[in-house]
């Protein structure tokens, strides 16, 4: 599949309500990025409904080839947002399989698909729907630093929502974005990838850390946390290593970064 652009996707003006769809990593591992796309979209006006009976999008069990355990997970989404209003989803990977994959796994069922196809076109990865949807634009107030981009490869070649993160990161006056050596390419993360070939994820990962670091950045930015957590953590390891103190690579989601510099101080 090749890169996947959103130019020609007709966008709604901003709603007053949305739902969030947290993700199991966000969820589990970096709850402040979940808090913050809430501070971000609440900020705008938007109503944020966080549904708890939410659970995972159903994409490590699909991309393991486990169709029948992704479609009863997935079903579980299917049947929760009822109401229509947007989902927001920060993270382009668990994005693209609800807009992408949901209709394929019920195709064999006209009311189901129906369903998945109702429900992934109101389905917005979260740069996007910032940049299209709420149009952004708010005061850096941040240092000057520079940033480097991942995006995750489904947000890439699925969402094509590296163009809106980068439209995002651009749009703040003191940050300059660097983009490192073979940027298209995976972080060996992949999911069950890195648990099913740890060897070869390693490799993967210990390139895209060493050409993170060569572009000159500060961080790295991600809206994918699964990316994030294995690119800081190899990197987090590397310096546990070598005996350093500091991260050489610290890194943020896209959601964090900016609120961290758009949120006026508290008084």
């Amino acid at each position: 599949m090749g890169p996947t652009s959103n130019q020609h996707r007709l966008y709604p003006v901003k709603p007053s309500d949305v739902y969030l769809f947290a993700t199991c990593l966000i969820d589990q591992f970096t709850p402040e990025a979940g808090v913050d796309t809430v501070n971000l979209l609440e900020r705008e006006g938007i109503r944020v409904h966080y549904l708890e009976q939410q659970t995972c999008c159903g994409q490590p069990a699909y991309s393991s080839g486990f169709a029948d355990e992704a479609r009863t997970v997935a079903l579980q989404q299917l049947n929760l947002f009822t109401e229509n209003w947007p989902v927001v989803v920060p993270s382009g990977s668990c994005g693209g399989m609800i807009r992408h994959h949901y209709p394929q796994l019920f195709a064999a069922d006209p009311k189901l698909h129906a369903k998945a196809v109702e429900l992934a076109g109101r389905v917005y990865e979260l740069s996007e729907f910032l940049v299209h949807v709420v149009k952004f634009d708010h005061a850096d107030r941040g240092a000057g630093c520079k940033v480097a981009l991942h995006s995750s490869c489904h947000a890439r070649r699925q969402m094509g929502s590296h163009e809106t993160s980068e439209a995002l990161l651009g749009s703040l006056a003191q940050v300059e974005l660097v983009e490192p050596a073979r940027v298209e390419e995976c972080c060996g993360f992949g999911g069950t990838f890195a648990i099913r070939y740890p060897d070869i994820s390693e490799a993967i990962v210990d390139d895209k850390v060493a050409s993170l670091k060569a572009s000159g950045a500060d961080l790295v930015v991600s809206a994918d946390c699964g990316c994030l957590l294995n690119i800081t953590g190899r990197a987090a390891k590397q310096d546990q290593l070598a005996g350093r103190s500091q991260a050489s690579l610290p890194g943020e989601h896209l959601a964090s970064f900016l609120w961290r510099r758009t949120a006026e101080p508290s008084a």
